[in-house]
């Protein structure tokens, strides 16, 4: 070996695809298993290392109101299926490696009459690490794009900074975030998870209550953007962002409870209950120039992690 700078060690410095088909199954088939595993007994120590990232939190705070609010485990559970799985890998130097299942489920909505597609990331942060699932995005399979191919038929990563974009993908929480607060920057199509949930924030009346929001980008780590480029230029971006929800109650009042809430609660609720969620988010990010523009949010996946009561 030599000083010089080039030499390959487990792969960090040469560019190659994240994973094998193979192994994209078995990541695929260990997390499916542990979040069976884990939902039948409502015990989040039974998925804990096949979780990261957005998913991770959500879920785990999940399977711990439950668990707390269900001690015998969950009585109506059903095992999750995941299969036609297509996996979209992208070819990367370095750590950490990550890679796109697009798989079908049991969980279609509306009785099994609308169809969806479950799209699973796996991220891996190391050569003697696990695969981990760090988003999840249900969507119509006619909302996906077709998606661009390398030279070796693999996916094509789009870098964080991508100058490409109508936004970077490391800008979209901030722009998310800011957009909820502010009404500005303006980039996003209008829709439930857009311009309907800000208004509806906006325009939230009870009587003898206050509402406060705060929102915050998660952007670094295993909460970092993660994007596949698409057939058309845009781009079909992953990220995930942190909102709080404050109710203040007036005198003789006080907000309420419900059981999930209560059981992630810290602190006594007197006069103020404060919400934390985590949230990720699936978008389409078309190319510069491209129609109007506008980034259009495909899924949006909130979970309670936390209450505070003061």
């Amino acid at each position: 070996m030599t000083a010089s700078g080039c030499v390959t060690v487990h792969g960090e410095l040469e560019v190659v695809p994240a994973s094998t088909k193979s192994e994209a199954a078995k990541a695929l088939s260990d997390f499916t298993t542990a979040y069976n595993a884990a939902d039948k007994a409502y015990d989040p120590a039974l998925d804990a290392d096949r979780v990261t990232g957005p998913l991770g939190v959500i879920n785990q705070a999940g399977l711990k109101a439950r668990q707390k609010n269900n001690p015998d485990g969950n009585a109506n559970h059903t095992p999750l299926e995941l299969t036609d799985a297509r996996y979209l890998v992208p070819q990367k130097a370095g750590w950490p490696r990550w890679f796109l299942a697009d798989t079908d489920s049991n969980r279609d909505e509306d009785g099994g009459k609308l169809d969806t597609r479950w799209l699973v990331v796996f991220e891996k942060s190391g050569p003697g690490a696990g695969w981990k699932a760090a988003y999840l995005s249900v969507v119509a399979p006619s909302a996906l794009p077709g998606f661009a191919k390398d030279g070796e038929g693999g996916a094509v990563p789009v870098a964080v900074d991508s100058a490409e974009l109508t936004v970077a993908p490391e800008d979209l929480g901030t722009q998310y975030t800011q957009y909820l607060q502010k009404g500005t920057p303006d980039v996003f199509a209008p829709g439930s998870a857009t311009s309907d949930w800000r208004e509806a924030r906006r325009t939230t009346r009870r009587a003898g209550f206050s509402y406060q929001y705060i929102d915050q980008p998660l952007d670094s780590g295993t909460f970092a953007p993660l994007g596949l480029e698409t057939d058309d230029g845009g781009a079909l971006v992953f990220f995930s962002s942190r909102h709080y929800e404050r109710q203040t109650a007036a005198k003789g009042l006080r907000p309420p409870l419900n059981a999930d809430v209560e059981a992630l609660l810290t602190g006594e609720v007197k006069s103020t209950l404060t919400k934390e969620r985590v949230s990720s988010q699936l978008v389409y990010v078309p190319k510069k120039g491209a129609g109007n523009g506008r980034v259009v949010m495909l899924n949006r996946l909130p979970g309670l992690t936390a209450a505070k009561g003061s």
